[in-house]
């Protein structure tokens, strides 16, 4: 049965041998995983993938081959999705208002008097709605549930966004590893990030000097060799890349600029996270809860001489940088902008590429507080964009 999942592997390019699959047979024979796909996942991931590169593309060819779903789990301070019956966010019908309709709905008021609304509704509610402006419910204009519409609320039980209002998501995520075998639409993207290269020369006298070699043979009337050390980037890089949700829009120019940092780079170190930088980073999307670093062993790890790109649209709601608690995703015991901050006050040089045209920026408030928090350094990723930011992380 594992040999149709061999097979695909081979065919989504994920250089994998007999040998390996017979490792992989020879763990399921010593019972390492029986009956738990979670086991399976990590074994056949052990056993069949040498480079990290092709992670994202065994996930892929996993869950189709096996159908895997990982396990939904989270511990939100407020309020917890278990409490909240399947029944009452089953879709029947969406909820479609006009610009209009929109304008007459009105928001509750502000961050914290949402998550005391939705505490008292989960007290006092004893069954499904829909179509209502008040209860938990689908297709209405109450501040809770799925497949409405509201201008500050939370969802819950919707797969994905809709009109990109919610101010917190009471829902398990699920995010993809970026691709750095993307092949670049353009290679400019490289070209701009050859600016951020500091060339050295040490280590072994191993690259032929042919100008030194032409001018000593020339001087002694034999054939003298001279060699150098061979030239290498000293650049230290850092990138933050934010992922899902509305850069799910962005996602193929950011695959081209992490797969050319990826070509440029040798000392290139990147993490994941989604709209705001808070408590913890990861690197593997499918188990970033089981594998959140710490961003302050972040800080700790790497010096200030690291320069450090955050690449993300920076549009979210605004009390996701300001306030604790703000995060779509968790209970945030401290604002994003506190993180943030302590990331610019231990790196001497860092740049946010922002995938939204510049001339869209005025219009969302949250990417003017990044642009503020980050002293105006927020480029464009556009060519022109990552010079500019090339030449500021170079100075």
């Amino acid at each position: 049965m594992f040999l149709p999942f061999f097979l695909e592997l081979k065919a989504a390019k994920v250089p994998v041998t007999l040998r390996e699959f017979l490792t992989l047979l020879e763990g399921m024979e010593s019972h390492i995983a029986d009956y738990d796909i979670e086991a399976f996942y990590y074994l056949a991931r052990t056993a069949l993938v040498k480079d990290e590169r092709f992670i994202d593309r065994f996930d892929r060819v996993f869950g189709h081959c096996f159908k895997g779903v990982a396990g939904v789990s989270g511990n939100a301070a407020a309020v917890d999705i278990a409490e909240i019956p399947d029944e009452w966010l089953m879709r029947l019908a969406d909820k479609h208002l006009s610009d209009e309709e929109k304008r007459l709905v009105e928001s509750l008021g502000g961050f914290e008097k949402l998550m005391e609304t939705l505490k008292q509704r989960l007290s006092e509610q004893k069954e499904r709605h829909q179509g209502g402006n008040k209860w938990i419910g689908t297709s209405g204009t109450s501040p809770f549930g799925a497949f409405g519409y509201n201008p500050e609320g939370v969802r819950i039980g919707q797969h994905e966004s809709r009109h990109r209002r919610a101010v917190k998501v009471w829902d398990e995520r699920a995010f993809k590893n970026l691709d750095d075998s993307v092949e670049l639409g353009t290679r400019n993207i490289k070209v701009a990030l050859k600016r951020l290269r500091r060339w050295v020369r040490d280590g072994v006298n191993e690259e032929l000097d042919l100008d030194n070699t032409i001018r000593s043979t020339a001087e002694h009337g034999w054939l003298d060799v001279q060699t150098r050390p061979e030239r290498k980037n000293r650049v230290k890089l850092l990138m933050f890349f934010d992922i899902g949700g509305s850069m799910d829009d962005h996602l193929k120019i950011v695959e081209e600029l992490f797969s050319a940092a990826k070509a440029e780079f040798r000392q290139l170190e990147f993490f994941y996270f989604h709209n705001c930088l808070y408590e913890g980073v990861w690197k593997d999307n499918l188990r970033r809860k089981a594998s959140m670093i710490d961003t302050t062993d972040i800080i700790r790890t790497y010096g200030p001489d690291y320069k450090v790109i955050f690449a993300g649209d920076a549009s979210m709601s605004p009390y996701e940088i300001t306030m604790a608690g703000g995060s779509v995703e968790h209970w945030n015991r401290e604002a994003g902008a506190v993180w943030l901050n302590r990331m610019t006050g231990h790196f001497r040089k860092w740049a946010w590429l922002n995938p939204v045209p510049e001339a869209h920026w005025g219009y969302t408030q949250s990417i003017g507080i990044i642009r503020e928090l980050f002293a105006g350094r927020m480029y464009p990723l556009t060519l022109g964009g990552l010079e500019a930011a090339a030449k500021e992380l170079s100075r």
